[in-house]
């Protein structure tokens, strides 16, 4: 079978084609636009993972709270359910960094010189960047870093709370547990958490480990960069999978 013969006449070559500037200008407000679009999709996924904590959250305490005298574990399991909220987040938040990082590229050095009437970019190399990043998209925040800017932007007030709910769930059942000569506070708590299966220092030790890993990580994970070019500069070699 023979094959189609090739159309005879000048290939396409945008590499030696000279490039006008209304050209230039139309091909970065059209990649503007897109990569603003991508990271708005992604920051309403974001808002949706806190929503999915949050209303978790209200249900658990609901449900303790409740008619029946529900298990203590009850908070402390949720606890569990949050920080895979948490973690979802996180995952997504890396995503989001992608296209945040590339708007805030453009916007830096082009719309900003512009709105000044001073068409010189800040960073010479931003093109250079954006395109690499193109062509081989990278993630500009680590995990922990995104653990941590989610830690510090919505999930401390959710973590705390249900600590709160809990430390206020045992107190009070803690009042009404225990016999006639254990009326002491103390005696009451450890008759709280005291379970069949588990000793009473169980919860008290589950708490310490997922607080002091918390607080681990807002303390000792590394912070946010002090500029866009930062996060550049210092991205890691982790390729983003577009396959979502």
């Amino acid at each position: 079978m023979d094959l189609p013969e090739e159309p005879v006449g000048p290939r396409a070559d945008y590499e030696s084609t000279p490039l006008s500037r209304s050209e230039y200008i139309a091909a970065v407000v059209h990649l503007y636009r897109g990569e603003l679009y991508r990271a708005n999709s992604w920051r309403i996924r974001l808002d949706n993972t806190t929503n999915w904590a949050i209303l978790t959250t209200a249900g658990l305490l609901t449900f303790t709270f409740g008619e029946g005298g529900h298990s203590h574990w009850v908070l402390l399991m949720g606890l569990a359910l949050i920080f895979v909220f948490h973690g979802f987040e996180a995952r997504r938040f890396r995503f989001w960094h992608v296209w945040r990082s590339r708007v805030r590229m453009i916007e830096e050095n082009f719309y900003g010189p512009i709105l000044r009437r001073d068409p010189v970019s800040p960073d010479k190399g931003w093109g250079e960047l954006v395109a690499q990043d193109l062509f081989m998209p990278t993630f500009k925040i680590g995990r922990l870093e995104a653990l941590r800017a989610r830690l510090t932007r919505n999930y401390w007030a959710i973590y705390l709370a249900i600590l709160v709910a809990w430390t206020a769930d045992v107190l009070l059942l803690a009042q009404t547990t225990g016999s006639e000569a254990q009326r002491d506070l103390w005696a009451g708590v450890v008759a709280r958490l005291q379970t069949d299966a588990l000793p009473w220092w169980a919860p008290l030790a589950y708490l310490a480990i997922f607080f002091g890993g918390m607080t681990f990580l807002f303390f000792a994970a590394p912070g946010t960069a002090k500029t866009e070019l930062d996060y550049w500069q210092s991205g890691g070699e982790e390729r983003v999978s577009l396959d979502l």
